[in-house]
């Protein structure tokens, strides 16, 4: 009988400590989601945000897509052409 309620104990404990982990696993998710809904704020030392004579740091702009360039339209080259660019050379047939 003992050795019975040992062994239900010894379930329960593995089963609520994985039940303690995921609880735990579950609140750091919440606590780092719930960070990175804050505003970034930055204060700059000693100044009052309503003296308009305060130093602010210059507004700079930088394109999402400065890199991008249209490759459209592009004038398409003769199809039996650019195959056989990439074909692979021809096979020998074997000498018999």
């Amino acid at each position: 009988m003992s050795s019975l309620s040992g062994a239900k104990s010894a379930v329960v404990g593995t089963a609520g400590g994985r039940h303690l982990r995921s609880t735990l696993a579950l609140g750091a998710i919440i606590a780092v989601t719930a960070a990175g809904c804050q505003p970034a704020t930055t204060r700059l030392a000693n100044s009052d945000p309503a003296d308009p004579a305060a130093r602010v740091p210059g507004v700079s702009y930088r394109s999402t897509i400065a890199p991008y360039t249209s490759l459209r339209p592009a004038t398409p080259a003769p199809w039996r052409e650019r195959n056989e660019d990439v074909a692979p050379g021809q096979r020998q047939e074997p000498q018999q």
